[in-house]
């Protein structure tokens, strides 16, 4: 009995060490004297501490959104026998250039008879653009007339075409003569441009996601015979490349449509 007790006392400060030890950091590891003397020793125990696992807090995460991705630049000659990036900046810039020449040719306060070239018409002979069939002249700041006589049959399609052009036009016919007014620059002009600017920059972001998307595609068609890393790394080069595409479409948005609404 006697001696029970006396193991009891022994072990009660070890117990009590253990219980903190719950609490404390991994690093640490107890090292705590039990009670009592035997031949003037004093005797240690050590207890490994229980891990405890670190969680982020909301306010950790949150700090960690919004930081930049580091960039990454493939030298394009090393993967060129998995994908050629270079071909693919060319298919993304030319979406850029086609916004570009949509801007300058459809989008303008002021008509130009230029400005109807690209006009696509429909003919019997397949698709041709309306200054090759029809002759345009500028008859007054607020006229435009496009000559027919060369194609007459051509004239209803080439009417067609200019009114489902985008760029608010009612053109009037008169034989093989078409007549196009000009709108008056309103606001509400300027407004339906600005309007047809986003439409169009939003159609060329969709022409953007499949040239990725192709890319992508072309992509894992390699993945059998080209490392893990390596696809992750030109995965990430073609987003970034399409990233920056992006937000160079909406840099000329937002130049064209300071420009429209002056």
């Amino acid at each position: 009995m006697a001696l029970g007790v006396r193991c009891l006392r022994l072990l009660h400060p070890a117990l009590c060490t253990y219980r903190a030890t719950l609490t404390r950091p991994v690093s640490e590891i107890s090292m705590k004297p039990v009670g009592g003397r035997r031949h003037d020793h004093r005797q240690y125990l050590a207890y490994p501490v229980v891990p405890v696992r670190q969680f982020a807090t909301k306010k950790a995460k949150a700090k960690g959104k919004g930081q930049p991705q580091a960039r990454v630049n493939i030298n394009t000659a090393l993967v060129e026998d998995i994908i050629s990036l270079e071909e693919v900046g060319e298919e993304m810039r030319s979406v850029m250039d086609a916004l570009k020449d949509n801007f300058n040719k459809t989008l303008n306060i002021r008509t130009a008879p230029g400005s109807l070239d690209h006009i696509t018409v429909v003919t019997a002979d397949g698709k041709l653009a309306l200054n090759h069939i029809g002759q345009i002249s500028m008859k007054s700041p607020q006229l435009i007339l496009v000559n027919m006589a060369s194609f007459p049959e051509c004239t209803a399609a080439a009417i067609k075409a200019i009114r489902e052009s985008g760029m608010n036009l009612n053109p009037e016919v008169e034989g093989t003569l078409i007549r196009v007014p000009i709108p008056k620059v309103t606001r509400e002009h300027r407004e339906m441009l600005v309007k047809l600017a986003k439409q169009n920059t939003n159609k060329a972001k969709e022409n953007l996601r499949k040239v990725r998307t192709n890319a992508m595609n072309k992509l894992k068609k390699s993945k059998d015979k080209t490392s893990e890393d390596t696809i992750r790394l030109i995965e990430k080069q073609i987003s970034q490349m399409a990233d920056d595409t992006v937000a160079e479409l909406d840099r000329h948005l937002a130049a064209k449509t300071k420009e429209l609404l002056g």
